[in-house]
């Protein structure tokens, strides 16, 4: 359990850390969602550009079965690496993002 509750408290703090970064243009939210009982966290863009909406996942990470799940990452940050660097081990990161059948050629987990 207290592997768990690290790996909770290391995703809030890496989403945390970029959601407190301000939108570079227009009137836009950056908000994070952390759904610690079923283990989903994001960071949501919410607003306007001008007359456009702005509304979408930017982050998503998920836990499962002991494993950090990167679902989606629409920046240019190795969210992985910075989890790395935050002491999760590689096996226990999953780039949830790429197909399974790519997983195997990369430094982290499968699945």
């Amino acid at each position: 359990m207290a592997h768990l509750e690290k790996y909770r408290n290391t995703v809030k703090q890496l989403l945390s850390k970029y959601a407190s970064y301000k939108y570079f243009y227009g009137d836009v939210e950056v908000q994070t969602v952390f759904d610690t009982d079923q283990d989903h966290y994001q960071i949501v863009l919410v607003g306007w550009e001008e007359k456009r909406r702005v509304y979408g996942c930017s982050m998503h990470i998920d836990i499962k079965a002991g494993k950090i799940w990167i679902q989606k990452n629409s920046t240019d940050v190795d969210i992985a690496q910075e989890l790395v660097e935050l002491g999760v081990d590689k096996d226990d990161i999953v780039l949830g993002l790429h197909p399974p059948y790519l997983r195997q050629f990369t430094d982290y987990a499968v699945g």
